[in-house]
């Protein structure tokens, strides 16, 4: 093993190993030990006590963070006509139909998000081969196939994410930006905390919420003491 850097020595001396923290101290220390040059994610970890592999236990869902995640989101509207200008109105970055499809079908991706109409789903569903593997097929569950364009447009620059549990059983999402306060990134954990406990399958037994852990890019994850967090 190499010599730890300055920082990488103060990020250890900071973090007790082993120990499981409270939400608001795991978040204070995160932003104690990120040293990027940039501002970096925050991220959250949630270890279910689910099998993926069983549909009826397939955690999925969305989320409004109240403090947005500090990024960006480019949203592309695949509508019809009549739907363009509500959604170029509520702040939809790309909007159209038939070009845009075409684009895809070429291979650009170049979108965070994508939101279309029922009413077009015929001809959207045949992207599902590029859009699945990058998870931007569009899809009702997480309110981007609805005739309420300018609505689901508005919620996704505001900061609502979708999520779904992986194949090991662990939820993996943003959460904001190291530069957020910290109270603003806790409430944005405690409420997609809260969220994925609403969506506990009646089919899952045992221990739901296994551990939780919240880590910025390129630092160390914090482990977080699930008793700490009300309602679990």
């Amino acid at each position: 093993m190499g010599k730890l850097t300055k920082n990488q020595k103060k990020a250890v001396e900071l973090v007790e190993p082993n120990k499981a923290y409270s939400l608001e101290e795991a978040v204070e220390l995160i932003k104690k030990i990120t040293f990027t040059k940039f501002d970096a994610s925050v991220d959250l970890d949630i270890r279910l006590g689910v099998d993926p592999r069983k549909a009826d236990q397939m955690v999925r869902g969305v989320v409004a963070l109240p403090n947005g995640i500090g990024k960006e989101v480019r949203v592309l509207v695949l509508c019809t006509p009549d739907k363009e200008a509500e959604a170029k109105e509520a702040g939809a970055d790309y909007v159209g139909l038939d070009d845009f499809i075409g684009k895809i079908e070429g291979g650009w991706t170049d979108v965070d998000v994508i939101i279309t109409m029922p009413t077009v789903m015929a001809k959207v569903g045949r992207l599902g081969r590029v859009l699945g593997p990058r998870g931007l097929m569009p899809n009702p569950k997480s309110g981007t196939v609805t005739m309420d364009i300018g609505q689901a447009v508005k919620e996704v620059k505001a900061g609502k994410i979708d999520f779904k549990v992986d194949k090991t059983g662990i939820i993996h999402t943003s959460i904001g930006k190291v530069s957020f306060e910290q109270d603003k990134i806790t409430e944005n954990a405690l409420e997609m905390i809260h969220t994925v406990a609403k969506l506990k399958p009646s089919s899952a037994k045992g221990t739901y919420f296994k551990s939780i852990s919240i880590s910025s890019t390129m630092s160390a994850g914090i482990d977080v003491d699930k008793s700490s967090i009300a309602g679990l």
